[in-house]
């Protein structure tokens, strides 16, 4: 049986992006390796995981694109659920996200908006489905 784990970002500063996520969305801490390089959060079904990146590098050595507060984000994106889109985006942004698309209802009635952590990622929160 295969199973969605985990997802796995890397970043420059694993404490520093754990501790937004428990900030902005309050995930508890589940792990952070010794030496920081590695950390998980428990956000239920799925494990959100950050690793740093010299561990990155060490594990791609032919390299990878790093993120960038700046620009656009990459063709990618987690998804939170919640009831409350509007006050999520203002916990979020108070922890250090940017808005980067405000809500919006979608067609088939899903409250949906992104914003940005603080490593550059994307991030939608929006209503759940059905």
């Amino acid at each position: 049986m295969i199973k969605f784990a985990y997802t796995i970002f890397y970043v420059k500063d694993v404490v520093k992006t754990i501790s937004f996520y428990e900030k902005a969305f309050g995930f508890k801490r589940k792990f952070i390796s010794e030496g920081n390089a590695y950390g998980e959060l428990d956000t239920g079904e799925t494990t959100l995981s950050f690793a740093n990146s010299k561990l990155a590098k060490s594990n791609l050595p032919k390299g990878f694109i790093e993120s960038k507060v700046s620009g656009k984000p990459f063709a990618m994106e987690i998804g939170l659920t919640t009831d409350d889109v509007d006050k999520t985006i203002k916990a979020a942004i108070k922890a250090g996200a940017k808005l980067f698309e405000k809500p919006k209802t979608k067609p088939w009635g899903q409250t949906v908006a992104y914003v940005k952590d603080p490593n550059g990622f994307l991030i939608e929160i929006c209503t759940p489905m059905g």
